[in-house]
């Protein structure tokens, strides 16, 4: 039953309903701009609404009255839609919800890959409702009542049916309803074209209807029988499940001469479904129940391998064999780095990505992209109507010119004077090559932004050296301090040192350094720069003296190095450190994945990261330099 109404009086607001946010809710803002997340909204309506939550951040409403409903507005099918937040969009016609998703689906790609690709119409579901073939129902401690929790107010809400559920489920739930007492979850899976089942956790109670405790049970995707366990991950739309198989596999374009390595491989789903359109099939998985699964999946088909590992720790070995396609089928939080760097490394003449997450896909994507391949299209799957989940599938291509010319861009030069900039990429283990640019750096104009300063003599040093060369990546960095709106550069002489010391003394600055790349062989170029803020500490006009007699200011911007030991001139460095000391790691590494520049920061034997303090000193650097594996690799 729905929940019961409270004896207090709920607190409503009128609304002008302006987008939709990120998971599945309509936007609006209180009189004060407090957001406003308004369950069962369409953008364009004015709605009235009843607060359900107030939070630190927003507040969680849903709507009463719509008083100009949507063109796309439906009476919802479910009596517990509203209360219920397991659906998001049931009063949102269907046609609309496919449009919705696809621009969901284009705002990722853009936003988070900076990616200018138009996704295709999203692929519709067979079946609107009574799709799901996986139920997870909490149990009331009252009574053994199956339900859901809503989502704000983590109240039980009992359903005598779920219209999302195949038939079947809601038929097992109304027997199961007032026998669960002894659990608080319970799981059932059904296979829609096999009849089989499963209902976890082993139940006691006798009164139970149903057997309990299976293992795993069984389903069919296209002809093709598949034992799926109890933890094992399996598509909980079936009948959608097949058009998105029959796509992927149209897109992989097999002819039966090709090996494919089924990346993230599962229960062996797609391994097998691939089995007799290629030569070979290599299926990767590293979960222990699904690779058990998978064994008995792919018995009898002969030109199928199963590998149980990581996907990240093998794939550079099977590519060095030779890999004509990567299917590509991650948990939510997307490919692990390892798996890309194979990708790259080797990369095979096609990759078909098969994404829950739009803005892990467009993450991954922009890695992808900017190194040897080319996105052909990108479609959204409807595997969960009825909500605001989409999947996606993203078809890439390898582009052999582009390979080409990546390669020849490996070699790195370092178009600097400065020791500095040399021993950074030098700690990070790095080849490269050190040029002097023999570019001047005049004075900055009164009034020059400090950002177009550094990022113009970063380019400039960069195309000097990079036109004495035929090939290669030309690396440039130029470093300015910004001092009350003044672009303090390197002093020209001992008192223009002294000035720019006394100037700093006991006050808070800015630091920026530039960094620019330029392709020798093409002219391609890619800029950016970090931002530090710096507090210098109170130093007497002695140490000044000191330290300009000893001759380190003068080839400094500001006139002072971060990193001097004796002098110590900061008290405080918010921001990245070595961007002060005139190279961020961070920003650097990063500009050279976007351009397609594989730099691997390689430790010597016997030593760690965490002996170099002033890499540990930005947590962005760290990041680059040695990430730490991505959480989440669940699939739903």
């Amino acid at each position: 039953m729905p929940d019961s109404p409270s004896n207090e009086e709920t607190p409503t607001l009128t609304l002008r309903l302006h987008a939709f946010g990120r998971h599945g809710e309509a936007l609006a803002e209180t009189d004060d701009g407090k957001p406003v997340f308004v369950f069962g909204g369409i953008p364009g309506e004015t709605v009235t609404a009843e607060v359900v939550a107030t939070r630190r951040g927003y507040v969680a409403a849903r709507v009463t009255d719509v008083a100009d409903p949507s063109p796309h507005r439906v009476e919802p099918a479910c009596h517990y839609f509203g209360e219920c937040t397991g659906c998001q969009w049931q009063h949102v016609a269907y046609e609309r919800q496919l449009e919705m998703k696809r621009e969901a689906l284009s705002d990722a790609l853009q936003r988070v890959g900076g990616l200018d690709v138009e996704p295709q119409p999203t692929l519709p579901s067979p079946d609107t409702l009574g799709y799901r073939n996986h139920a997870r129902f909490t149990v009331s401690k009252q009574g053994g009542r199956l339900g859901y929790v809503h989502k704000e107010r983590r109240r039980h809400v009992e359903v005598e049916e779920c219209l999302l559920m195949a038939p079947w489920i809601n038929h097992a739930l109304a027997s199961l309803q007032g026998h669960a007492a002894e659990t608080t979850q319970l799981s059932l899976r059904y296979g829609v074209h096999t009849g089989d089942y499963l209902l976890q956790p082993t139940f006691q109670n006798m009164d139970v209807p149903l057997a309990s405790g299976q293992r795993h049970y069984h389903e069919a995707l296209l002809g093709h029988r598949f034992r799926v366990s109890s933890p094992s991950f399996f598509q909980v739309n079936t009948r959608q499940a097949e058009q998105m198989a029959e796509l992927v596999m149209s897109l992989l374009r097999l002819d039966g001469s090709q090996t494919v390595v089924d990346a993230y491989a599962g229960v062996a789903t797609f391994a097998v479904l691939m089995a007799d359109r290629a030569q070979r099939v290599i299926a990767v998985e590293e979960s222990k129940s699904a690779v058990a699964d998978a064994r008995v999946n792919i018995e009898g088909i002969p030109n199928v391998e199963l590998r149980q590992a990581r996907t990240e720790d093998v794939l550079s070995e099977l590519a060095a064999e030779g890999v004509d396609a990567v299917l590509l089928d991650p948990p939510r939080a997307g490919c692990m780095p390892g798996t890309l760097d194979a990708l790259l490394d080797v990369p095979p003449e096609r990759v078909v990505y098969v994404s829950c997450d739009p803005e892990t896909l467009a993450r991954d994507l922009a890695i992808l992209t900017a190194g040897p391949f080319r996105i052909e299209q990108v479609r959204p799957v409807d595997m969960f109507p009825q909500t605001y989940h989409v999947e996606a599938v993203a078809t890439l291509a390898r582009d052999d010119e582009r390979l080409a010319a990546l390669r020849a861009r490996e070699a790195l030069v370092l178009a600097s004077s400065s020791p500095r900039r040399t021993e950074i990429l030098g700690r990070l283990g790095l080849p490269f090559e050190t040029v002097e640019p023999g570019v001047d750096e005049p004075e900055a104009a009164p009034g020059a932004d400090p950002v177009e300063v550094a990022q113009g003599l970063a380019l400039a040093k960069a195309r000097a050296v990079a036109s004495r060369r035929s090939a290669g990546t030309v690396l440039g960095a130029d470093t300015v301090v910004e001092l009350d709106g003044a672009v303090l550069g390197k002093p020209v002489d001992d008192g223009d040192a002294a000035r720019m010391l006394r100037d700093l003394r006991g006050r808070e600055h800015r630091v920026i350094t530039a960094v620019a790349l330029v392709d020798a062989a093409t002219g391609e170029t890619a800029e950016a720069y970090r931002a530090s803020r710096v507090v210098m500490r109170d130093y007497t006009d002695d140490e000044i003296a000191a330290y300009v007699a000893s001759g380190a200011p003068m080839d400094k911007a500001g006139a002072y190095g971060v990193q001097d030991e004796a002098f110590a001139p900061a008290s405080e460095v918010r921001g990245c450190y070595l961007n002060v000391v005139g190279l961020p790691v961070c920003e650097t590494l990063k500009l050279a994945e976007r351009f397609g520049l594989r730099l691997r920061p390689r430790l010597p034997l016997n030593e760690s990261w965490e002996q170099w303090p002033a890499l540990e000193r930005c947590p962005a650097c760290t990041g680059q330099v040695h990430p730490k594996p991505l959480s989440g690799r669940s699939k739903r």
